[in-house]
């Protein structure tokens, strides 16, 4: 579990592709790894990776087939910057939201725009993530627990402030790039609760009703 608060900007060392599977080496920036054991897993770039192998500045990770085809890991070069954040302690402040690091998918920067000192994007996620992309809640973009400012269709506006920008990759996105997206834990379960009884016949009904969930403050 992550907090989507970035500690660090890596590059990657080296990429290997082994098959449809890829083992990545990250250089680690100013990332403590001294507390980092084998097993231990970084959301890098957004992504949650054990790492197989560790060094002083950086570590060795392998990527499955899987997460190759949800992210943006097939177009990645050596030399490219990626945020970094290790996994939360019990101590730890949950300064974002829950992040799992399981891509959802990747998004399409439409436009960007300085609005003072911060920069607003709009951003494309694929059809079927729209849907749980909400005003004002939670996404990670790249590893980077942002908010939502405002939602039309299946685009959404993020507003990063200077601190962000300066400690992260997302000052250096361009019109055209994609990103990796990780949309609301508690939404997908939601979801996934509400239907349940439609996809297992003989599971008692749920009791969870879109009344209840207007009761409960969770709809408007």
């Amino acid at each position: 579990m992550f907090t989507g608060i970035i500690e660090s900007v890596g590059s990657l060392r080296k990429i290997e592709r082994r098959g449809d599977d890829i083992r990545l080496s990250v250089a680690s920036g100013k990332l403590d790894l001294s507390d980092v054991r084998l097993g231990d897993s970084i959301a890098t770039h957004g992504v949650c990776l054990t790492v197989v192998a560790c060094m002083n500045d950086g570590y060795v990770a392998d990527i499955s087939a899987e997460t190759v085809s949800l992210t943006g890991f097939s177009h990645y070069q050596v030399g490219d910057k990626v945020n970094l954040e290790k996994a939360v302690t019990p101590t730890t402040r949950l300064g974002g939201h829950m992040v799992s690091g399981h891509v959802d998918g990747v998004a399409r920067v439409d436009d960007r725009q300085y609005r003072g000192k911060a920069i607003e994007f709009w951003l494309t996620a694929p059809a079927h993530l729209a849907r749980y992309i909400a005003h004002k809640g939670s996404i990670t973009i790249d590893g980077v627990s942002l908010t939502v400012n405002e939602v039309s269709g299946n685009r959404f506006r993020l507003t990063i402030v200077p601190h962000t920008a300066g400690e992260t990759t997302l000052v250096d996105l361009k019109m055209g790039d994609t990103v990796n997206i990780e949309v609301d834990l508690i939404a997908r379960h939601l979801e996934r609760l509400m239907n349940y009884d439609s996809d297992k016949p003989d599971v008692p009904e749920s009791t969870v009703t879109m009344d209840l969930l207007a009761r409960s403050g969770f709809l408007r």
